[in-house]
């Protein structure tokens, strides 16, 4: 019999929230809690830290700084899921207690992504020690399967295997891997087992919802919220395929670009906040060619950020 998923998990969509940074290329918090206070606006969690963050490209210090200054803003700690999995074990492990202890809605958590070819073995273990070592039945760990980036991949084997040994504390996955039969295989055997399957793209919300999945955590629902969040919503109306060809128009859009830098200069051009477009090295910002191109390709798709600016 299918387990229900618990109503306190995080479902529906969330954003790997684009970081801030200042001329010195420090975050900047109080930048950080004004955009996670419009993406909650739009009914988007916060999966601060994630890839789209530049989250490797911070310091466990800076990253545990900006959890208590989102915290100390107001921004709810049950809508947050920050990115806690680092190369080092005991990274991952002060990163991870303390999200807990903050009262995060779970943590998205990247295998140990230095080493290539390493055994499931290998992963069940470093998953296994940060558990044992945080210690808390609170904790709810999100897999997070992004081969084309961190190559190192997350079986099937690797989940029956966490989801026997550690029930309720593996909850969930972001399949990064763009491969929707990878997705749909993940639905079938461990959705069931009240294991949440979010897809890494928008691109796929709609057949996830319909293969029983809890959504997706998306990189464009950074600065596309609201018309991603309304499809996790109406996904059943008559109208759902159309939201999705609408949503896949932007996405294609922000594909065309380097990501980051991409998502950072839109924020950039609708809050009239030119510091937006900061990236830290080894990124680049857009140059201004780019910027051009990336509106003149979004105005067609009716694209806009209401609420973003002020």
């Amino acid at each position: 019999m299918p387990i229900e998923p618990s109503p306190d998990r995080p479902r529906g969509v969330l954003s790997p929230v684009v970081t801030p940074f200042d001329r010195d290329l420090k975050p900047d918090g109080e930048r950080l809690a004004r955009h996670c206070r419009w993406l909650l606006d739009n009914d988007v969690g916060l999966a601060v830290f994630g890839t789209n963050s530049e989250a490797n490209s911070m310091s466990v210090a800076e990253k545990l700084g900006l959890l208590d200054q989102l915290v100390a803003a107001g921004i709810p700690p049950a809508r947050m899921m920050p990115g806690t999995g680092c190369c080092a074990l005991t990274d991952s492990v002060e990163m991870t207690r303390h999200a807990v202890r903050l009262g995060c809605g779970g943590v998205l958590m990247l295998p140990p992504f230095y080493y290539k070819g390493v055994s499931d073995d290998g992963l069940f273990r470093n998953y296994a020690e940060i558990i044992e070592r945080v210690g808390d039945k609170r904790l709810r760990i999100y897999l997070y399967h992004i081969p084309p980036v961190a190559q190192v991949p997350i079986s099937l084997a690797l989940i029956e295997r966490l989801l026997k040994a550690y029930p309720g504390t593996i909850a969930g996955i972001k399949d990064s891997s763009g491969d929707w039969n990878n997705t749909q295989a993940m639905l079938e055997r461990f959705q069931p087992q009240g294991f949440d399957v979010f897809a890494g793209s928008e691109t796929f919300l709609l057949a996830t919802l319909r293969g029983g999945g809890a959504g997706c955590i998306s990189a464009t629902a950074n600065v596309n919220p609201g018309a991603i969040a309304r499809l996790a919503r109406a996904w059943q109306q008559p109208d759902a395929d159309q939201q999705q060809a609408a949503l896949d128009a932007v996405r294609k859009v922000f594909q065309s670009m380097p990501m980051i830098p991409a998502l950072k200069a839109t924020v950039a051009h609708f809050s009239g906040d030119p510091s937006w477009g900061m990236v830290r090295p080894p990124l680049v910002p857009l140059a201004e060619t780019q910027v051009s191109a990336l509106l003149s390709a979004l105005e067609p798709t009716g694209f806009s950020m209401p609420g973003l600016r002020g």
